[in-house]
């Protein structure tokens, strides 16, 4: 492993990259790995994870890749077991994993920019699916390996169609739930009274 005097910030940080095989998510696996961060990253293409590792490796992070559909719970609870199993906590988790722009033309014709009324309901059912349903189930599933340590952050990646119009509509729904479960004012680790030492938190991050 190769080692800068910059990069060990994050050592003691046990971390969950959905998605991040590509793009955005192997742009903040290796982010992470810069600052000494041991990453756990999931995705559907082993060849394109385990490039992923090697790069994360390179700049000092320590990176577990695992094969996982996010749309099969018994795949991501297994993830999560992986993790408790080997690392006994969760220090942060990255909802990055996302489907939605998948099968955007069908029978040669470019559908996704259709109004909504145009719209196939299988398509919603997949981009709230794979955008939204699998953000609440690995939220639930990170919690419990963080409220043991009373520590942890969650962090949901959106984008600006949830405050505007960016050619789908249900695509911009889909993003106003995930800032709805990613928003400090909506989460469930807001300080009260009783419980004034609940380290957890909760956050959206929009790109663009």
């Amino acid at each position: 492993m190769v080692e800068s005097k910059s990069n060990k910030e994050l050592k003691n940080t046990i971390s969950l990259v959905t998605g991040g095989r590509l793009g955005v998510g192997r742009g903040i696996a290796l982010g992470l790995a810069e600052h000494g961060a041991t990453i756990y990253i999931t995705g559907r293409n082993t060849v394109e994870l385990e490039k992923t590792a090697m790069l994360a490796e390179k700049l000092g992070g320590i990176c577990i890749p695992i094969k996982c559909d996010h749309n099969n719970d018994a795949e991501t609870k297994a993830v999560f077991e992986k993790i408790k199993e080997g690392e006994k906590k969760l220090s942060l988790l990255v909802n990055c994993a996302w489907g939605g722009y998948e099968d955007m033309v069908e029978n040669g014709k470019f559908t996704w920019v259709n109004k909504f009324w145009e719209q196939p309901i299988w398509r919603w059912d997949r981009i709230f699916k794979i955008g939204v349903r699998t953000i609440f189930v690995n939220s639930k599933n990170a919690v419990e390996l963080m409220m043991p340590h009373n520590e942890g952050l969650i962090v949901n990646i959106s984008f600006w169609a949830a405050q505007k119009y960016v050619g789908n509509v249900i695509y911009g729904a889909s993003k106003v739930v995930a800032d709805k479960l990613g928003g400090t004012r909506s989460s469930p680790f807001q300080r009260t009274k009783r419980d004034r030492n609940i380290g957890l938190r909760s956050h959206f991050v929009k790109l663009g």
